[in-house]
């Protein structure tokens, strides 16, 4: 995701025109990309219409990157512009030649083949959890009830928001509006009861320490489960077009299981010992979230149907994957919600995230398969095996994991990383004899959240916490390189060996 308005905007803090001259450079800047690369000779081994669907590839990555209009405006133009001109960009000569070929129709089919994509209707119907999630207000009702019984201390404080995170997200594919618009709320009523104050010295009294295991959780619970972070099912899919092979809810889940369950129990703690906050204990903070929770009143009918049908969905998608689609358990399940009148159809039709994210990832699907329909993608695997020729297959395998790791400080956007390093890199990995592949795409998927961290604009809650005003820059950076450090240590040296032996 891209940072929201909570971080300081460059373009308001200049006058207009020099606002809108930026604004024209960017929206320049992903078509003047699309033409160089258009312009390079073709390399060897590769076919013309291979290398200038590449080029409008890359373009809109850049579009996505720099974002000067929406990530779905960005991805349905470049499906377009290749579809129009797909004697040039998407077809082979063979195709061409065939007589019985019909270039629109053809064309047509491709351009909404994402539309037809199982999980990209899996991220739509799991945002529509969360809109039940917030409509019940049970999302808020489970963050007071940990801040009730565990608030009064702060070391405590910070396991109960981590909880919080850890209970949501299974439900919520949206990292940024699980914590912008549940944890965050909540949690930003706390460090004044602390005497606690943003872009103020006492904002190390507690709000620091608060405002950095919410971002740490909000990471950590992303990769622990498929259905945490958007782009997780974006991976799952490109996973299952270029490797062919299916990563289930449940062995994701398993996959990293035990590095998520060690950092759960010992990020609060770390962050204890790294950012210290400088109150230790107020017994305000539970008495506030008990009077929270009395105007809340008891648990209503649509928020107990609301956790009957989660659970269900839950259910369905870990055990019955061979009897029913995960992504139509999860259509069930809206379906159920609209008849018992937990959602309503408005809820449905007015819900932008979904539909804009729905429409988003529908194209970045489509673009991602074209790039393999072209072969491009095995032309870059060959080319790729090349470099890392010679080397030990777990020393290739490393590598490749750390630098797709450490790449994500040139993207403010999760999704954009996962549209334009992981099919590559995955290419590059299955044409190198001796690699574990299973392991290697879990461990690559499974790190899409936790890389987050390591930025203040890594993942779509960064800025959120960023902008609180309770983590100055340097601080941020400084705890970034720490915990990224940690998270990338523990995929190497623990989950890396749980999977082998798993998987």
């Amino acid at each position: 995701m891209k940072p929201t308005s909570t971080m300081n905007d460059p373009v308001k803090a200049v006058p207009a025109p020099a606002g809108q001259k930026k604004r024209m450079i960017m929206l320049f800047l992903p078509v003047l990309v699309a033409v160089l690369l258009l312009l390079v000779p073709v390399p060897a081994g590769l076919e013309p219409y291979a290398w200038h669907f590449f080029a409008i590839f890359v373009g809109v990555i850049v579009g996505l990157i720099f974002e000067p209009l929406p990530g779905a405006v960005i991805g349905l133009t470049g499906v377009v512009v290749i579809a129009l001109f797909s004697q040039w960009l998407l077809f082979s000569p063979a195709e061409l030649a065939d007589p019985k070929f019909k270039i629109p129709g053809a064309a047509f089919k491709w351009a909404v083949s994402g539309f037809g994509n199982s999980t990209v209707w899996l991220i739509f119907g799991a945002f529509m959890f969360a809109a039940g999630y917030d409509k019940t207000q049970f999302g808020r009702r489970l963050a007071l009830i940990l801040v009730k019984y565990l608030g009064r201390r702060s070391l405590t404080l910070g396991y109960a928001i981590t909880f919080a995170d850890l209970l949501l997200a299974p439900f919520t594919p949206s990292n940024t509006a699980r914590s912008g618009g549940t944890i965050y709320p909540i949690i930003a009523n706390l460090p004044p009861l602390y005497g606690s104050k943003p872009n103020d010295p006492s904002a190390r009294k507690i709000g620091s320490y608060l405002m950095w295991v919410a971002i740490t959780a909000a990471c950590i619970t992303s990769s622990m489960f498929l259905s945490a972070l958007a782009p997780n099912l974006l991976a799952l899919a490109l996973v299952k077009s270029i490797i062919g092979y299916e990563i289930s809810w449940g062995n994701w889940f398993l996959a990293f299981l035990p590095l998520g369950v060690i950092l759960i129990l010992l990020m609060p703690l770390l962050a204890y010992w790294f950012y210290p906050p400088e109150v230790k204990v107020n017994d305000e903070v539970p008495r506030w979230a008990t009077s929270e929770l009395e105007k809340l009143g008891r648990l209503s009918r649509n928020e107990i149907l609301l956790l009957v049908f989660v659970c269900s969905a839950l259910l369905m998608w870990i055990f019955a994957t061979d009897w029913i689609e995960p992504a139509m358990a999860a259509l069930l399940v809206v379906v159920l919600m609209l008849w018992t009148g937990v959602l309503n159809w408005n809820d449905i039709t007015s819900n932008k995230p979904a539909w804009n994210t729905f429409a988003w990832f529908a194209t970045l699907v489509a673009l991602a398969d074209g790039l393999a329909r072209v072969g491009f993608i095995a032309w870059l695997g060959k080319e790729g095996s090349h470099l890392l020729q010679g080397y030990d297959p777990q020393i290739s395998a490393v590598v490749l994991l750390v630098a797709f790791f450490l790449l994500h400080y040139l993207f403010a956007s999760t999704t954009a990383h996962t549209t334009a390093l992981l099919p590559a890199t995955l290419t590059i990995a299955a044409s190198i004899p001796g690699i574990n592949m299973p392991v290697f795409c879990l461990m690559m998927v499974t790190s899409l959240g936790v890389m987050g961290i390591i930025t203040p604009y890594g993942t779509g809650p960064s800025p959120i916490y960023y902008g609180s005003g309770y983590l100055p820059t340097k601080d941020y950076w400084r705890l970034g390189t720490i915990f990224g450090a940690i998270f990338l240590g523990g995929m190497m040296l623990i989950a890396y060996p749980w999977m082998v032996m798993m998987f």
